[in-house]
């Protein structure tokens, strides 16, 4: 599957590796220019080389090491993005962290709040920033990596799971907030995924994440997971004009039939594919209804 990405720009974070990476890959092989950043310059300059190897003609690739949990930094990425693509359509807010793992008492308060920052606030503080370049040209594109803590629990990983939840809750708010001015804004769910996360809870061991989630680990390494290219391509999906008008929605790049949704568009004007409190009646009991 292809969506033509020509002429488009594009700035997304913790692209430096993982599916970040894989998502600027698609966009540069689809037409778009990109600035990406990461916080480790020897990968982001690696990441670098590797999709200006893959643009084409009139395609960019820019890159500037960026902390998203720092204000200064992202006000520095925002300005070099806006000032080498002045028409900059799409953000893609990807970088994430697990956070420390184990119980909420025992684990280090600075790098709860610090994996906290990297996910939440760093998301919201990026929107922010390109919110009002948005507005004045009346359409943009955001796109939200959020994952498997946004909607189950993750007793061993709460810092993750709990800023994963309030991303997509913020991107529902936000699309509410943008609808008016061409903006969409999603959230993604890329499916469990092999990649450096991975390795951190399998490091970690069943005494710190558990051992149901610890099992779960084990058997996604040996199976590979689900693969970046779905998540990659339903980011590309949602930046394309074959999205428009499709906002406030948590999709899962492997169980959803994305790509069938501009087929659904008056479908989507409810709480299809959103996070919604469930009542008894939702599951066929028949108390609490008064």
């Amino acid at each position: 599957m292809s969506h033509d990405l020509s002429d488009r720009s594009a700035l997304i974070t913790g692209a430096s590796q993982g599916l970040g990476r894989e998502i600027a890959r698609r966009f540069v092989s689809a037409g778009a220019s990109v600035c990406i950043c990461g916080r480790i310059a020897s990968d982001l300059e690696d990441a670098r080389d590797e999709l200006a190897g893959l643009a084409g003609s009139g395609v960019e690739v820019v890159a500037q090491v960026a902390d998203v949990s720092s204000e200064d930094d992202i006000n520095a990425l925002t300005e070099l993005a806006l000032q080498r693509f002045p028409a900059l359509e799409i953000l893609v807010n990807n970088a994430g962290v697990y956070g420390p793992m184990g119980t909420i008492e025992d684990v280090d308060w600075d790098t709860w709040v610090e994996a906290v920052k990297i996910n939440l606030f760093g998301s919201v503080l990026l929107a922010r920033a390109l919110i009002p370049h948005f507005k004045a040209r009346g359409y943009g594109k955001i796109i939200q990596l959020a994952g498997g803590g946004a909607t189950s629990p993750m007793p061993g990983i709460s810092a993750y799971a709990t800023s994963k939840a309030g991303v997509v809750r913020f991107a529902e708010t936000l699309a509410g907030e943008l609808r008016p001015y061409g903006v969409d804004v999603n959230a993604v769910a890329p499916g469990a995924l092999n990649t450096r996360m991975l390795d951190e809870v399998l490091a970690a061991g069943p005494q710190r994440v558990g051992q149901p989630f610890y099992d779960r680990a084990v058997a996604q390494q040996h199976s590979g997971g689900a693969g970046l290219g779905r998540g990659a391509e339903l980011a590309c999906f949602l930046a394309s004009g074959a999205s428009d008008g499709i906002t406030a929605k948590l999709l899962s790049a492997v169980w959803d039939p994305w790509a069938e949704l501009p087929e659904h568009r008056p479908d989507l004007d409810s709480d299809v594919y959103t996070l919604r409190r469930i009542v008894p009646a939702d599951r066929g009991l028949d108390w609490g209804l008064d």
